[in-house]
């Protein structure tokens, strides 16, 4: 392993220390628990929107507080969840008298420590509500979405509940658009090597030079099905194919897309892919409201990309066109 790190151990709070120097303009730790909120927090009259979760997969969760998306982010180690005393001060931070709501991905771990964070807060007078992400279609089948992992269309579900909290709507109106987003988001990630993590020094799988596995997790989980290598287009018809049907997406729909980066994996690729999806979708009868290139929601070094859809009624394109400015996600 060869990662520019000092000890493994420290990487995470060392990592923190420099994101802070970055961008203090946007970011402030606290003082009680590894948690950051934005430097505008509490907001009176707005619901405070926390998530959070393992580090290592940059830009999420950090990159996106800010004006029009999240308040507060609770920062557990590298894949590991955050206790519940750093989401409770963040929601103790954000809390602008109308409550707040909890975003989180569909992890154990992260589910009963944003649990016991709710209850802690509640029992403080703080309303809470949670909405979980579950759109992973590689990670169980169309029976059991309960089942399923939060990816990278959690980035969808933060864009526009945040921007339905910037409209000084209820916790329940926010909550509500947040549940929306994830109802109509469909995900699936594909991988061409495992990733680091820097305490092992260890790939979390290995693949053969000629293999790639779909159905991959953020977290380093491996696939549900390998095959061998073949180009671009063909990787990304076989997504896009998969994701169509398990909402299902028709013809006549309006969508966000996202081609996204897990970490090792060259933008020069990524717009390869989304050309091709481009074409599938355009195929399909479906509109392409909003694109989105780049890496979002990564797996550290992972060489791989995932492709979300998020069907789109009006309101959510309204939220969707919404503001934003946090470190690395910006919208006039």
């Amino acid at each position: 392993m060869k990662k520019f790190i000092n000890d493994p151990f420290d990487a995470v709070d060392e990592m923190l220390e420099g994101y802070l120097l970055v961008n203090g303009k946007y970011l402030r730790r606290l003082e009680k628990a590894r948690t950051v909120v934005s430097t505008a927090a509490p907001r009176q009259g707005k619901v405070g929107i926390v998530t959070g979760g393992g580090s290592g997969h940059k830009p999420a969760f950090l990159g996106f507080i800010g004006k029009g998306m999240l308040d507060a982010v609770a920062i557990g180690d590298i894949f590991t969840s955050p206790p519940p005393t750093a989401v409770y001060e963040g929601a103790k931070a954000v809390n602008g008298g109308k409550g707040v709501l909890f975003l989180l991905g569909n992890y154990s771990g992260d589910v009963m420590n944003f649990d016991m964070a709710a209850e802690m807060a509640r029992a403080e007078g703080i309303e809470v509500e949670q909405v979980i992400a579950t759109d992973d279609v590689g990670s169980a089948p169309p029976t059991e979405i309960e089942k399923r992992r939060g990816v990278v269309g959690e980035f969808l579900t933060w864009k526009m509940a945040g921007a339905k909290a910037e409209t000084g709507a209820s916790l329940a109106e926010v909550a509500e658009i947040a549940r929306r987003v994830n109802d109509n988001t469909r995900s699936l990630g594909v991988a061409l090597t495992g990733c680091t993590i820097p305490a092992s020094g260890k790939p979390t799988f290995v693949l053969p030079e000629d293999e790639i596995e779909f159905g991959v997790g953020h977290h380093g989980e491996p696939g549900n099905k390998r095959m061998k290598m073949l180009p671009a287009d063909e990787v990304s018809e076989i997504m896009v194919k998969q994701i169509l049907e398990d909402l299902p997406f028709k013809s006549g729909d309006e969508v966000a897309v996202i081609i996204n980066g897990l970490g090792g994996t060259p933008d020069l690729e990524l717009y390869i892919m989304y050309r091709k999806v481009h074409q599938l979708l355009q195929d399909a009868g479906i509109k392409i409201y909003r694109s989105y290139v780049g890496e979002f929601f990564t797996a550290l070094d992972m060489q791989g990309a995932s492709i979300t859809l998020t069907r789109l009624d009006e309101e959510m394109k309204q939220l969707l066109d919404a503001p934003a400015d946090t470190p690395a996600f910006k919208q006039l």
